[in-house]
């Protein structure tokens, strides 16, 4: 079992690498054709004569280089969109029935410009697809002058058809300032192939199923929220709210390389697992504190099918974790498992931070007794097959189960 979960683990890696090269010149490390690579000039404007490698353009577009006044993750280029600015790019998918996930990061080069500058219209189009999502930066989750964002593209049927990934800037209020407008910096697409579920896991409950994690990224990726379970960045849970997914490299990740932290007060996740009417369970997982600057009494806010239950982790600054569970029966085939930040805390330097959800696992209590350590549930392929019959007749019932303090009325499922 070992062996065969190591082999995994490297066939994710692996497709992680792949992945990565979906987009050419995602990092625009790849100047213009009329500039050197060592050129220091903070913003040049592209031309019919000086494109950018990989992407087409219409409207104002720059070549942003960083320097003393402009920080970028990897401190190197990047493209800011100015007034009617896009770009484009045509990719070609490779896998049928695969969901894409785009990475990138986001911020302003000019701080004089009418707030909210950088504003980011993100589109995916197809032949008889589209997909359009909106960003900005904040500048309330992190200390960084830039943010990195995730959004899920969407599910494609055609293999080997063309799409079209937009960037493009979009006005929120008039600004003659022609520099003005969103910088984007290190646009990563990944695919990632449903396979039916796991027969013996929880739908995703670490979280190692998510978008890429950008290498100078310390702060998290914010995730684009969605209550459609089937297109989301992060696999098979709807996210509500200010959500970050978090590595270990820069957070306090109880197990894995990745977990979530439910940032905003009222952010939520949740997911739907079908389980067997009638039936006891037990829903375990490990909150914990994100960062050690993070003080405060977390409150985490948990729901499982009709059961809610609220749980503390204070903090004085030193982050750890604690598992936690909860008992519930489940009164519907499809039973909602949610997670909500009640309450967060604030770091050292005044950003809020929220409690830190990983390691989900539910399984059926046997005489009082959990046996989730042999019988993790995900919807395996059996289970998919009762789906469709399923969802008639319990998607007209399962907001009968959601407490009225949990954002999860409409959630599509």
């Amino acid at each position: 079992m070992r062996l065969l979960e190591e082999i995994f683990l490297i066939l994710l890696a692996a497709l992680a690498a792949a992945s990565a090269a979906l987009l050419q010149n995602g990092n625009f490390e790849f100047p213009p054709s009329n500039i050197k690579p060592n050129s220091s000039t903070p913003l040049l404007p592209l031309s019919k004569n000086n494109t950018i490698p990989g992407w087409s353009f219409n409207g104002t577009v720059y070549y942003v280089t960083a320097g003393p006044n402009i920080s970028l993750p990897d401190n190197g280029h990047a493209i800011q969109l100015g007034l009617n600015g896009v770009i484009r790019q045509t990719i070609r998918l490779t896998s049928i029935y695969a969901q894409y996930i785009l990475t990138f990061s986001i911020t302003s080069v000019n701080g004089s410009c009418k707030a909210p500058a950088a504003v980011l219209n993100v589109s995916f189009v197809g032949s008889w697809f589209y997909k359009s999502s909106v960003f900005l930066v904040e500048g309330k989750y992190g200390r960084k002058s830039w943010e990195s964002h995730a959004c899920s593209l969407g599910r494609m049927a055609g293999e080997g058809d063309p799409v079209v990934l937009e960037l493009r800037s979009q006005s929120v209020e008039a600004d003659h300032n022609v520099t003005c407008g969103p910088v984007v910096d290190t646009a990563i697409l990944k695919r990632f192939d449903p396979m039916g579920g796991y027969a013996d896991e929880f739908v995703n409950g670490g979280f190692e199923d998510g978008p890429i994690f950008i290498k100078n990224s310390s702060e998290g990726i914010l995730l684009e929220p969605t209550e459609d379970l089937t297109n989301t960045p992060l696999f098979e849970w709807a996210v509500f709210g200010a959500v970050k997914y978090v590595d270990s490299k820069h957070y306090l990740v109880p197990e894995g390389n990745a977990a979530v932290e439910i940032v905003s007060t009222s952010g939520a996740i949740r997911t739907i697992l079908l389980l067997k009417e009638g039936s006891s369970y037990r829903l375990e997982f490990v909150m914990g504190v994100p960062i050690d600057s993070c003080t405060g009494e977390l409150i985490l806010g948990v729901q499982a099918g009709p059961t809610s239950q609220n749980f503390t982790l204070p903090s004085n600054g030193t982050g750890y974790s604690k598992k936690f569970s909860l008992g519930f029966r489940a009164e519907t085939n499809l039973t909602s498992i949610g997670f909500m930040n009640i309450q967060g805390g604030e770091t050292s330097d005044h950003m809020i931070c929220g409690p830190l959800v990983d390691n989900v696992i539910c399984g059926p209590l046997v005489d009082n007794v959990s046996i989730s350590a042999s019988l993790r549930l995900q919807v395996g392929l059996q289970q998919l097959l009762l789906l469709p019959s399923l969802l008639l007749a319990a998607v007209l019932q399962i907001d009968k189960e959601f407490p009225r303090n949990f954002p999860f009325s409409d959630l599509v499922i």
